[in-house]
């Protein structure tokens, strides 16, 4: 059995780089092939694009720097048993992830996308670069497998702004209102970052008829439009 798998995600949730790895585990012990497609979804739509202070963002989300510290330790902490390496206190701001998705967009053309997604995850969460700067995405970009003429001109202009905001628009008419969330075969879907396991489970069944797996751990978006992460 085939399987295509669509995964809506953002670059700058730690939930969606868990869910990718998980994903991974699932896909590599699948007995079939997998096709899988990455969707935008931002978390911070509202962020200039310049990006902000995370410390100024995350104080004002969780009331103080030091529980925002303790939340990162501990998703450092379980980031371990899946192979990534947070380094939380090399970012310094947090970033308007629209031209990452746009990146993202053109990589799909050109057949590098889960590449170009994966190095975006360990740009910030690893390197703490700032995907709001031209260069750095260039240089992700282009380490990944990109024409690096073609990102620069897809960055400079609007190519791609359309067709990123209607993916995201259909995702939340669709009722998405978090991330990772993941949709097999156009029929099963699931919500967070399951464990490899489970995601394996869910391959076996997508050929059924729709039905919705136990939320787990997710980025949810409140109705004030604030991410939970």
């Amino acid at each position: 059995m085939s399987l295509a798998v669509e995964v809506i995600s953002d670059v700058i949730c730690p939930w969606c780089y868990f869910g990718k790895r998980r994903l991974e585990k699932a896909v590599a012990a699948f007995d079939g092939p997998v096709e899988m497609r990455w969707l935008p979804f931002q978390l911070n739509p509202a962020i200039p694009k310049e990006g902000i202070s995370r410390r100024e963002y995350r104080m004002k989300k969780f009331g103080s720097w030091e529980r925002s510290q303790e939340l990162d330790a501990q998703v450092a902490a379980a980031g371990k048993a899946e192979g990534i390496h947070f380094a939380f206190d090399r970012i310094e701001r947090t970033p308007n992830t629209l031209d990452a998705h746009r990146l993202i967009w053109l990589a799909d053309r050109d057949g590098v996308h889960d590449a170009v997604v994966e190095a975006l995850f360990r740009a910030y969460f690893t390197d703490g670069a700032d995907l709001t700067d031209l260069g750095t995405l260039l240089n992700v970009a282009t380490g990944a497998g990109m024409d690096r003429s073609r990102a620069e001109g897809l960055l400079e202009g609007e190519e791609g702004l359309a067709a990123i905001r209607a993916a995201e628009e259909q995702s939340r008419r669709a009722g998405v209102q978090g991330v990772p969330f993941f949709t097999l075969n156009n029929k099963l879907v699931l919500s967070g970052a399951m464990e490899a396991s489970a995601f394996l489970d869910a391959f076996k069944r997508a050929g059924g008829e729709k039905v919705s797996a136990n939320e787990s751990r997710v980025c949810n978006v409140g109705p004030g439009g604030e991410p939970s992460c």
